[in-house]
């Protein structure tokens, strides 16, 4: 079978594009928080929880906003895809 031709191929492609972008965009909030709110000298620090807001906002709250899309994703868009071949030419095992 050609990859080309295959369905599964055009799944896995749009499935690895979707965390692509899931990861830059954790990146992208990690970033803007992280150097955004932390690039300020220490004294005028906001604290939340007894972390400084950079880190509570980059580190704790984007890993838990981005578990929670990463299950929407797999969850609601991800699709089962059989690794077998969809040709029966004899090979392998027949359960």
């Amino acid at each position: 079978m050609k990859k080309g031709n295959d369905w599964r191929y055009r799944i896995s492609n749009k499935e690895a594009i979707m965390g692509t972008v899931l990861a830059i965009l954790n990146f992208v909030w990690w970033y803007a928080f992280a150097y955004g709110l932390g690039g300020r000298p220490v004294k005028e620090y906001t604290y939340i929880l007894g972390f400084p807001a950079w880190f509570f906002y980059s580190c704790i709250v984007g890993f838990i906003f981005f578990t929670i899309l990463v299950f929407i994703m797999v969850k609601f868009f991800f699709k089962e895809v059989p690794f077998d071949s969809d040709d029966n030419d004899g090979e392998g095992d027949s359960r």
